[in-house]
């Protein structure tokens, strides 16, 4: 027979496995445990209507949760978290029996159950149904298609007479409060013009979408062509422009989204700073290369340099605040970093300057699907 002290540390561990089955069967989400040897442990009704099977416990994962990639192609669950402690993504699928899809939001992160010689290590994967999510993204990704598509020629016109007109006027002597009245418009149609390109960019980014363009390049000549492109930029503002000189190897990727990363670098540095210079200067380091573009500028507050590559985030910096932006040049410049398989860093001390770089690998392959 059973002590008292053995009977309510008993009946203790079975109230609080029963309040850890309330909790997790009180999740919006699906929720399973899963052992290190792939084996579900625990799951909750979501998960079985998820995955339409009455039962999980005991199964394989792999068999029970079939995902499919964006492109078709099945992967198992335990691959996707690889070497990493967690995996996040919007871009997976499940097929049903019926010839159905759903798209799911998957999230699995590495846990640890003890300590010491009696630890075991498994994980625990959330996900739910994103399908009506998906649906609305592709039909708001569509409506940014066909606006930017027939935005781009109107304003184009637009610009390309305002430019004449603020040419005839600098010959006929027109009062310079009309001139002004014009540049102040051509400023605001180019300003328009680069929101319906980096609209049209960002969109393909978020879903991933951006034509494959693999090639072998020599990164130096980006940026040479950049130096020329934007020399006359700068020095409009009295400042340097500087290509530091680099023996890089050639790597295989995309010449066009490494140009539009740099060019993005450039553009922010030359706007965001008022005297001294900017510099551009590369490395090779062990399987890659790293490109930089260095300012002497206003440089970033510590407080919002993490919110610095969210989509729209401008800083409350008056002195930002007064130069046209849109907010979505460095957020698209991460996802298109992020789908050539590099990363991009930065370091910035307010009013001394910041530095960007790209770390790219000398052959680029798209990066899995993230969040």
């Amino acid at each position: 027979m059973l002590s008292a002290a053995k009977m309510f540390e008993y009946s203790q561990t079975q109230i609080d496995h029963n309040r850890l089955i309330s909790l997790i069967n009180s999740l919006s989400d699906g929720f399973l445990a899963v052992g290190q040897d792939g084996k579900i442990e625990l799951s909750n009704g979501v998960a079985l209507d998820l995955l339409d099977t009455n039962s999980l416990t005991g199964k394989n994962l792999a068999q029970a949760m079939p995902l499919l990639t964006v492109d078709g192609q099945q992967v198992s669950p335990m691959e996707l978290i690889g070497k990493n402690h967690n995996f996040i993504s919007r871009d997976l699928k499940i097929k049903y029996q019926n010839g159905n899809f759903i798209n799911l939001y998957v999230n699995i992160s590495a846990v640890r159950s003890g300590f010491g010689s009696y630890s075991q290590n498994g994980y625990v994967l959330l996900f739910r149904d994103i399908t009506k999510e998906k649906l609305a993204e592709d039909e708001r990704d569509e409506f940014i298609s066909v606006a930017s598509h027939e935005l781009r020629n109107p304003v184009a016109i637009a610009e390309g007479s305002l430019s004449n007109a603020i040419l005839l006027s600098s010959r006929d002597k027109t009062s310079s409060a009309v001139v002004q009245v014009l540049k102040s418009a051509h400023e605001q149609i180019v300003f328009l013009s680069g929101l319906i390109n980096d609209l049209a960019m960002v969109s393909r980014a978020d879903r991933a979408k951006l034509a494959e363009t693999a090639e072998s390049f020599d990164p130096m000549e980006i940026i040479s062509s950049l130096h020329s492109d934007y020399q006359s930029q700068a020095a409009k503002k009295g400042l340097e422009l500087v290509a530091q000189p680099a023996t890089l190897p050639k790597i295989y990727g995309s010449k066009l989204y490494t140009r539009e990363i740099l060019q993005n670098f450039i553009t922010n540095a030359i706007k965001y700073t008022e005297k001294g210079k900017v510099v551009i200067s590369a490395a090779a380091v062990d399987q890659g290369i790293l490109l930089s573009v260095a300012d002497s500028g206003i440089g970033i507050d510590q407080q919002e340099q993490q919110k610095l590559f969210a989509k729209f985030f401008r800083s409350q910096d008056s002195r930002v605040r007064s130069i046209n932006g849109t907010g979505l040049g460095l957020y698209v410049s991460r996802k298109l970093a992020k789908l050539m398989g590099g990363s991009i860093s930065m370091t910035s001390e307010l009013n001394k300057g910041s530095v960007f770089t790209l770390s790219l690998p000398l052959s680029i392959k798209p990066a899995k699907p993230v969040a």
